[in-house]
């Protein structure tokens, strides 16, 4: 059930917005939503945007590391966790 919808469109419109922007906004909410709930993380990029993936992990841990009160190592092996078990998704088009 898709309960949080966040959109990132970086090529459609003069201002641009990224989707590691985009998380970084929705942080607090988001990483409630994946600790408590055991919520899922899916990003869905164009293969031209796949490139900078990283980029998404990178902001997914910095979120983590700052609304979840973990250092950034306790951050980065609580992502690698989430993809390891299937709940940090990518899907490129």
């Amino acid at each position: 059930m898709l309960t949080r919808l966040a959109l990132a469109w970086s090529r459609d419109s003069d201002h641009k917005i990224y989707v590691q922007d985009r998380m970084r906004e929705v942080g607090r909410r988001s990483l409630g939503m994946v600790g408590r709930r055991r919520a899922h993380v899916y990003l869905c990029l164009r293969r031209r945007q796949a490139h900078g993936q990283g980029r998404r992990s990178d902001a997914l841990v910095d979120v983590t590391a700052q609304f979840g009160a973990r250092s950034t190592d306790d951050a980065i092996a609580f992502v690698a966790g989430l993809k390891r078990c299937g709940r940090y998704q990518t899907d490129v088009y």
